[in-house]
Parts: C-alpha cells; structure tokens; sequence
C-alpha cells in the first residue's frame, strides 16, 4: 500500500496545470460537397414556350426532347425512323375489324402515371376530344375520323373505331396528357403544360423550371414500371453563346443544343476536336400563313399579289441566320430533311418579287393605286398586318422584314404580336398588344419595328370578296463542311460565367420589348399574314389533311377548328380525302396537291430550322456517342442510359 500511495503521489506531483498543457491541432476535417446525385448537364439557348408538343405554339426543341422522356405513346420511331410498338405502354395494337375499321390495343397493366394514376381508356379518350375540337394543334386529320373509343378490362384495353380506313392509325395516341388532371383544370390544354408537365407517363419527370434563372431539372421518375434511368437528373440549363463555348472547351459543360447565328457557329468550328458538331433538322418548318377566311387574304388574287410582293430569299436568310440555322423550304407538306422530299415550287412568283403581276393582281382584284403609290379599295388603303409569336425574336424579324417590303411595293403593313396560343389558334379576332421590336443578334438583319394601326374591322379593304379560286438527294445540312465566316463574334448573354460542376444559367436569346412610344392595338385586330412553325414528321396524307382541309363535320362536335390558316378549298378536299383514306397513294396525289397549293397559296413556306448539337468527347462517352435522333423524338432519346457527368 505504502508503494502504491508513492507511484501515485509521484504521478500527480509531474502533471502540468491546465493552462500548461501543450495545444493539439484537431484532424483536419475535408469539406463535403453537397450531394448533386447523379446528374448530368445540358447547355441549351432556349427554354422554349410550353410542353404541350400537340400545340403549334409550343414547337420547340425542348418541348420535342421532354415529351419523348416524360409522356408515353403506343408507337415511337426507331432508329431507323420506322414505327415500333412501346410495350412499356400498350402489350399489342392490331386492327380488328375493318367494317367499322377498329383498332385495338391491350395497355401494360404496370403503366401509370407518376402519381399512381393508371395510363388507360380515358387518356385516350382525352387527347381524341381535345385533338378533334381545339385550335392551334398539330396533325389532327387523323383524330377526326375517330368516332368512338370504347374502354374494357378497366380501362386497360381499348377500342378505337374510326368513320372509314385510316392506314396510318399507328401514329396516333403518341405524347399522351393526363387526363384525370387535365379535362377538368381550368383552361386546361392551352396553358396547363406552359412551364411544367404535371406527371410522368415515361423514365423522367418535370421537377423543376425556374424561367428567371434559365434551368428545367428532369429527375428520375421512381414510379416508373420499366427500366429506370441511370441518372438521377438531366439538368437543362440556358447558357449564353459565349459561356457555352468556353465550357465546352474547358470540359465543364459536355453537351450543348443550340440554334446558333454565324458568328456561334464559327465559334463552334473553332474548338477542333473539343467539340464534335452535329446537325439537328427540326420537326417543323416555318412558313408565312395567309388568314384565308376572313379579312382581305380571302381573295386569293390578294394572296397571290402579297407572294409577289416579297423577297423570299430575304426572308429564309434571315430566319435561318444566313443559311447556317436552317434549310430552304420549297415545297407545301413535306420537309426537306423528309424522305421523299423535292422541291415543288414555281418559277417566279412567290420565290421572286414581280411589280407587273402585283399590278396585274390587284387590279384584276378591284383596286386602284392612288397618286401616292399606295394601294386602295373603294378609296380606303390596303391594310395589311403582320403577326409574329411574341417570344421568338427571329420569327419577329422575318415579320418586320415582310412589313417592311409591303410597304414599299404599296400596301399599308404593320406588325403586331400575340402569345403563340392567341396567334395560332381560331378565334375571329385575336386580342393583340402593342406592336414589338426585337433586339436582334448580330447576324440578323431586322427591319425596323412598324408602329400599330386601327383595329382591322374598322378598315375599308378588308371585306370579304369572293375570288378564283421522286426522291431526291437531301439538301446540305447546316453544320457540315467548312465553318462559316463570322460576321461579329459571339456576344455574351448577361451573367456567363463558368460554375464548376456546370454552367451558370443566363439568359441567351434576345427578348423582344415594346417601344415606349407604341400606342396599345385596339382587341380586335385580324392578323391577316403570320410566321408561324408548322409540324412535319407524319406521314403525307395527314399532313397535307390536317394543314390544308376542311373542317369536317363530326358527332358531339358543334364547331370543329379550323387548320391554322382556315384554309378550305372545295375542290381538293376529296383528293385529301381520297389520300388520307388510302384510295391514292401519296405519289399519284402529291403533285396534284402541291400545283393547288401554290396557286391558292394559303400559305409561303420558308425554311425548315436545323439546330446544332455539340458534345464534347466526354460528353460522348457518357452518352454512348449521342446523335441527332429520330426526327420526332430528337436527340434526348437515349438519355436514359446516359452516365453523370463528374468534372
């Protein structure tokens, strides 16, 4: 006991005081990175205006890329471009009688919608309703010879029977909407869908769109029956030409899909093998469509005389940013990057102005040129007004543009805009506000804005008068071959700078604004002359029936809408229908069809867009080489087995 009271003793007699004690750094601790889970990154110059891809206003390469990841279809191109059935949606889709032609499909038991909904009948039932009745959709020929969709088994097998043969049924009840959120909303289809899909039907879902910042966040779809994505978000962010290009360079960013002016494009060309260059021809084209039935564009001389009154080749270069955005259109159904695509246009007029058919036209028409140069009617002048969708500055310059050479060969022209469902859509009048300039990028050569005018029922002039009515090699895609000469170099956006694990969303596309001195537009105004996409991607007959056919008449259906011009002529709707049917084939009636479209001219064709995707070695590693895709479904397609991006 003595010893052990000694150890102890002698141990407290050589500790030191606490304030003795020597300091010990703690471990240092490495900072955590917040988990951003599996995601990957894509840089983009628009957001585009909605996601509801059966709206024309809402054609745009986003809108294409997140219907093809977010809502189901029955049939999907491969990548071949040829229609296969998704069994992940329907188990089988057969024609079962032919005396009512019916087709019915037996739906995947696991298809649901991400809130558990299931994917059934009333689905069906939905986009057949809104598709044959609402205005402004695209490709509708073929939901109007629906007369009935039975529901069975629970809704989980259906049967569609349709007013005669349709042999193209395989391309309907693709992008199917919600119903059970959708058929009772307020406004429910022209506006539901504008900055967000509510659920998901396929692998990823809308989680996110903040517009202001410049970024949509698709996440991975938990619900999802099938195979589910690798990542667990595709992040779409809007990126200033001048960042996008630095960041694909620097490896921060390892896909971009843009639709660049010369100078991107040759900014572009110059990363060498930093990034690898691929063109994209979009699902549509862009034309000038003519108001055929109502206001002065219902007599079809005056059509004619505007189609030779303006300088097309002025209008596709600046559309398409000098040739490097875009492919001429010469044809009225097909696109050029179409199979079976061949130019169809006349000689002359509408590709050329001609003052001495103008004057041959209108005079033919009743009106007279006044000691001013100007065209009138019954002493009242020759009003035009020009309409472009309010948030697509290039559409708006080629409005301008168009404007500017009506005035000149003597016709009082204005523009004005509207939000694409108002300009696209059928009311009698469309509510317009005040006429618009854009602040153009360097490579487009805008005309000055024009200032509004009266209300068009308020004009003399604008009465209805009654009036007479083989496959080639595609053309050069913009992308391929030696880059473009810039003009300038590419002007950043605001904001740009590079973020590491990404890009910073700015914004990257010029908005348009309005002038401060433009006085408001009285509600009211008919838009007699609109730029405007038309959707291509189906086959010939439905295209040439859903863009240029009479309204048919259809049970339950008081009024159905019009094509996007109101064009009706009497004489070709029987071969439409004849074509649509399958009583012709679209060779023995396509050119028949196109010679009477032209001399009608209810619309001018333009360009087809072509976009640019770049990708980055990573970026094709991660993909498995990503490529345009399918013309209808674009180069999202694959994004479910796409790798995250660790930089």
């Amino acid at each position: 006991m003595p010893l052990v009271f000694a150890l102890l003793l002698a141990g407290c007699s050589t500790a030191l005081p606490p304030e003795a004690q020597p300091v010990v750094p703690p471990p240092p601790v490495k900072p955590v990175a917040p988990d951003q889970g599996k995601q990957l990154v894509v840089g983009v110059d628009d957001l585009g205006t909605g996601f509801n891809p059966h709206l024309i206003s809402d054609q745009s390469p986003l809108c294409t890329e997140v219907a093809a990841l977010v809502l189901p279809s029955v049939f999907r191109p491969g990548a071949d471009g040829d229609l296969q059935l998704d069994s992940t949606v329907a188990t089988s889709a057969t024609v079962t009688s032919t005396a009512p032609f019916t087709v019915s499909y037996e739906l995947n038991l696991a298809a649901s919608w991400s809130d558990n909904a299931p994917i059934a009948a009333e689905d069906f039932v939905y986009l057949w309703q809104r598709m044959r009745s609402e205005p402004g959709v695209v490709d509708s020929a073929g939901y109007r010879l629906i007369t009935d969709v039975r529901s069975r088994a629970g809704g989980k097998a259906v049967d569609v029977v349709f007013a005669q043969t349709y042999p193209a049924w395989q391309r309907l009840f693709s992008d199917m909407l919600p119903a059970h959120l959708l058929k009772d909303a307020p406004r429910g289809w022209g506006t539901a869908l504008t900055d967000s899909i509510p659920v998901s039907g396929g692998p990823f879902q809308v989680t996110a769109l903040d517009r202001a910042r410049g970024q949509l966040v698709l996440a991975r779809n938990d619900h999802y029956w099938s195979s589910p994505p690798v990542l667990d978000s595709l992040v779409v962010r809007r990126i200033d030409p001048t960042a996008m290009i630095e960041g694909l360079r620097g490896g921060e960013l390892p896909l971009a899909h843009l639709w660049p002016d010369q100078a991107t494009l040759a900014a572009l060309h110059q990363l060498g093998p930093a990034a690898r260059l691929q063109a994209v021809p979009q699902p549509m084209v862009v034309q000038l469509g003519m108001r055929t039935d109502q206001g002065v564009m219902t007599d079809v001389r005056v059509r004619q005389a505007v189609g030779a009154m303006l300088n097309r080749d002025a209008l596709i270069a600046i559309g398409t940013a000098n040739g490097v955005g875009g492919v001429r259109d010469d044809a009225q159904l097909l696109a050029p990057s179409e199979p079976g695509y061949r130019p169809t246009a006349p000689g002359g007029a509408p590709l050329h102005p001609d003052p001495a058919l103008v004057n041959q036209l209108l005079t033919s028409a009743g009106y007279l040129r006044d000691q001013n140069g100007r065209w009138t009617l019954l002493g009242g002048p020759l009003r035009v007004t020009v309409g472009a969708p309010a948030d697509h500055p290039r559409f708006l310059a080629i409005a301008q543009e168009a404007a500017k050479e009506l005035d000149a060969a003597g016709v009082d022209a204005e523009v004005v805009t509207a939000p694409g469902p108002a300009l696209f859509a059928d009311p009698t009048v469309v509510p317009i506000p005040p006429s618009t300039s854009a602040t153009p990028t360097p490579s487009l050569a805008a005309a000055p804005p024009l200032p509004p005018g009266p209300a068009v029922a308020a004009r003399p002039g604008h009465g209805a008068r009654g009036g007479p009515g083989h496959a080639v090699a595609p053309h050069q895609i913009p992308g391929h071959g030696p880059p473009p000469t810039p003009t300038s170099a590419p002007v950043a956006g605001p904001g740009g700078q590079l973020a590491s694990p990404g890009i910073s969303p700015t914004a990257a596309t010029p908005t348009p604004s309005s002038p401060a001195a433009a006085p408001p537009v009285p509600a009211g105004v008919i838009v007699d002359l609109a730029v405007m996409p038309r959707a291509v991607g189906a086959d010939l007959p439905s295209t040439a029936a859903s863009n240029f056919g009479c309204p048919p008449g259809m049970a339950g259906v008081a009024q159905p809408s019009r094509n996007a011009t109101g064009f009706c002529f009497a004489a070709l709707q029987p071969l439409l229908d004849a074509t649509l049917g399958g009583a012709l084939t679209p060779d023995q009636a396509v050119g028949t069809i196109e010679s009477i479209l032209w001399q009608q001219l209810p619309a001018i064709p333009l360009f087809q867009p072509v976009t640019t995707l770049a990708s980055t070695p990573k970026g094709d590693q991660l993909t498995g080489k990503i490529g345009p895709g399918p013309l209808t479904i674009g180069p999202f397609g694959t994004a479910p087995s796409w790798q995250p991006h660790t930089p």
